[in-house]
């Protein structure tokens, strides 16, 4: 393999997610504003991708982008190194690598981030619903704001989630036992970036990350040349590792 693989991209698996009222300190990138409302955890563990199976971290905000409301990712730990050059090249997501165990028993299941002690675990309860939950995240990549559309849907069942982090660690204000669920038989699909015009205007088509892999030229400005670089650098990476 050569290069990271393109969007859109399918996965399944599953996935404990759940929501805080407490947000994590930390500025949106350029150009993303917060807006109300709790934050999203989720801890995943995908069986199947465009790169294989992998575990996931991940912590999203409600936040705006001009007129349009989403979620913006703002951290997100995983444990292959292709799926972090994907998730960076392709949406501007803020993923780093990270040592991640899963553990499963019955109905109980957890994610350790070993690197950093946080341990997110939950017990499912009650019956399961099919439910297909559409998303939208607002992030930021190397050629500028991007609109991240996808959807995803799978077997969901009420869980008690506690998130264990340690007092010094910045994500200690999301430690708690929180409302949540289990998720079974996860299919996620995340599409193509796109790109908005303006703040009301429709969104330019599919914004490709063949460009940023390429090591492409397109017109930048200030704070982007930063994220372009470190893009750059990212799909350099992954070739070399290739």
């Amino acid at each position: 393999m050569t290069g990271a693989p393109f969007a859109p991209w399918a996965l399944r698996g599953e996935s404990l997610v759940t929501v805080s009222r407490r947000r994590p300190p930390g500025a949106l990138p350029d150009e993303i504003r917060a807006s109300p409302g709790p934050c999203a955890i989720g801890a995943t563990r995908y069986t199947d991708s465009p790169v294989g199976p992998y575990l996931q971290l991940a912590v999203a905000v409600p936040a705006r982008l001009g007129a349009r409301l989403g979620w913006c990712v703002v951290l997100v730990v995983v444990d292959r190194q292709d799926a972090r050059t994907g998730a960076r090249l392709n949406w501007g997501y803020p993923a780093e690598l990270g040592a991640l165990g899963w553990e499963a028993e019955g109905d109980e299941r957890e994610l350790t981030w070993v690197d950093r002690g946080i341990v997110v675990r939950g017990r499912a309860r009650g019956p399961k619903v099919p439910m297909v939950v559409p998303r939208r995240e607002l992030q930021h990549r190397g050629d500028g704001p991007v609109i991240v559309p996808g959807r995803m849907w799978g077997l969901w069942r009420l869980a008690a989630v506690t998130v264990d982090v340690p007092t010094e660690d910045p994500l200690a204000v999301l430690a708690g036992r929180h409302p949540g669920a289990h998720v079974g038989g996860v299919n996620r699909v995340v599409r193509e970036a796109r790109t908005p015009i303006g703040l009301l205007a429709p969104l330019r088509p599919a914004a490709s990350a063949e460009p940023l892999l390429a090591g492409g030229r397109q017109p930048l400005t200030p704070a982007g040349r930063s994220r372009r670089r470190a893009s750059v650098d990212d799909s350099r990476a992954y070739s070399s590792a290739g």
